[in-house]
C-alpha cells in the first residue's frame, strides 16, 4: 500500500476550507447578521444573490462528500485506483484533484 499521507493532509485541509465556506454561506443566506431588506427591489436582488450562494453551497457540500469518499478510500487502501477500470490514477491528476475517482482516460 502506498503512503498517501500527503494527500490525506491535503484532503483534510480542503475539507476544512469547504466546511468553512458552507458555514459562511449558511450565515449569509439565512441573514443571521443582517435583516432582510425592506425595499422590494432590494429583496429581489438579495434573492438572486441567495440563489447564487445556494448553488455555491451545493457545490461545496458535493465536494465535501467527494473528499469524505477519498478519505475512506485511503483507509480502505483503494485510494488512487480508478473506480471504473481499476487502473492507477496518475499522480499529477491526484495532485490537481485529490478526490478524483477516475483515471484521465475514464474521465473523458
Amino acid at each position: 500500500m502506498k503512503d498517501y499521507s500527503a494527500f490525506e493532509n491535503k484532503l483534510h485541509k480542503l475539507r476544512d476550507e469547504m466546511t468553512s465556506r458552507i458555514s459562511a454561506i449558511d450565515k449569509e443566506v439565512r441573514h443571521r447578521e443582517e435583516p432582510v431588506e425592506k425595499d422590494f427591489a432590494e429583496q429581489v436582488t438579495q434573492g438572486e444573490n441567495d440563489d447564487v450562494l445556494n448553488a455555491l453551497d451545493d457545490e461545496a457540500r458535493e465536494t465535501v462528500q467527494k473528499i469524505d469518499g477519498a478519505l475512506l478510500r485511503i483507509k480502505e487502501g483503494t485510494y488512487g485506483t480508478c473506480v471504473s477500470c481499476g487502473n492507477p490514477i496518475n499522480q499529477k491528476r491526484l495532485e490537481a484533484i485529490p478526490y478524483a475517482t477516475l483515471c484521465i482516460e475514464c474521465a473523458e
